[in-house]
């Protein structure tokens, strides 16, 4: 591993979630998997939700990441997001519940709101169940 880093931040309406030295990312975009290393050009993404996989000293962290910008400027990276939560932030048996109902009143539902506010829902539920799993259940 290069002993290379860029500064990472992630910051959503509320407060800073990271700002810190790392090797590389792997963020969810709109158009697919983006790929960040020391010395990237620069350049503009849309995130959609997604894990956000953070990759320092040969360890792996990953935040859950619900929309937002990211930009790489002069080889650092900021993402803004409209929320996202570590690990230990999400209560997992809460995800499942949500998963499980939002699978439900999508089955039900017939108006277009309410179709896209569970599919949203859904959407955030299975980041959350993804980011929450044990790194061994990977």
């Amino acid at each position: 591993m290069s002993d290379k880093k860029f500064r990472l931040q992630i910051i959503t309406p509320f407060q800073i979630k990271v700002d810190q030295q790392v090797d590389m990312v792997v963020m969810r975009c709109t158009t697919g998997d983006m790929g960040i290393c020391p010395g990237h050009e620069d350049r503009s993404a849309v995130l959609t939700y997604g894990a956000f996989r953070i990759l320092d000293g040969g360890t792996e962290r990953r935040i859950a990441v619900y929309g937002g910008l990211a930009a790489v400027r002069d080889g650092d990276l900021t993402v803004l997001t409209h929320d996202a939560e570590w690990r230990e932030e999400i209560d997992s048996a809460r995800a499942a519940a949500d998963r499980e109902n939002a699978e439900r009143r999508l089955q039900e539902a017939v108006d277009d709101i309410e179709i896209a506010k569970d599919q949203v829902l859904l959407r955030r539920a299975l980041v959350q169940i993804e980011v929450s799993k044990d790194d061994s259940d990977q």
